[in-house]
């Protein structure tokens, strides 16, 4: 392992405690794109703001596979396979992979019942920080809190990392909740693709190193995280 994998990495885990932004970038054989992510713990409406203005992707909220499962959530294409509501071809549909190969880890999609629409920036902190609130509980009250605190359908998707982290599967999902519980943090993460607005594809790595500098924000790569386990 190089010395300088070591500072990058360190460097990502002051900036996730200390409540900032680090990119990172999955690989060119899965999606191939940057993402930025926050500790969901210290998350404000200025975070959402940075999220929606200067990366433009998806706002997710990234919680653990154990904590899913003590709330007793399922993956979505699993609740909608599942249905009797869909036909063979519907649930073929539902249940194919994604181009490079897996399945996404979307579950549910919700709001604070203190939220009024769900969409604005005090709506949507407020949501991913009483997710992270749910996750730092004991286990035995994480499913309660969890129903007596969000409706659905709503205007955060979570998603739910496998159970195994990077072993079994190493999208951002997984990245985002490795990294937290590398820093000590609660294991749960708000994250967004970058957006080039310019071609209106997911932004390029070299873009995103460059937007990485000028805002002071530590970029990883996935081999750099793997070389570092």
């Amino acid at each position: 392992m190089s010395q300088q994998i070591s500072r990058n990495i360190q460097s990502a885990i002051y900036a996730l405690q200390e409540g900032r932004f680090v990119l990172v970038h999955d690989s060119s054989k899965r999606e191939n794109e940057v993402d930025l992510v926050v500790a969901s713990q210290f998350i404000t409406p200025n975070h959402i703001v940075e999220m929606r203005k200067q990366a433009g992707g998806l706002i997710c909220t990234c919680i653990e596979n154990e904590v899913a499962k003590n709330i007793g959530l399922q993956y979505m294409h699993d609740t909608l396979f599942l249905s009797n509501s869909f036909d063979r071809d519907l649930k073929n549909m539902i249940y194919g992979v994604t181009p490079y190969g897996d399945h996404p880890t979307f579950s549910m999609w919700i709001n604070h019942k203190s939220a009024r629409t769900g969409i604005t920036d005090l709506d949507r902190a407020q949501t991913v920080r009483s997710v992270s609130s749910i996750c730092d509980m004991a286990p035995e009250y994480q499913k309660e809190i969890f129903i007596a605190s969000f409706k659905t359908p709503g205007h955060v998707p979570l998603l739910v990392a496998k159970e195994g982290l990077l072993e079994n599967r190493q999208g951002h999902t997984e990245l985002s909740i490795f990294l937290a519980k590398l820093a000590g943090l609660v294991p749960c993460t708000a994250i967004c693709e970058m957006i080039d607005s310019e071609n209106h594809a997911a932004m390029s790595v070299e873009k995103a190193q460059k937007y990485s500098t000028n805002n002071n924000m530590p970029f990883l790569d996935l081999n750099e995280i793997l070389d570092w386990t």
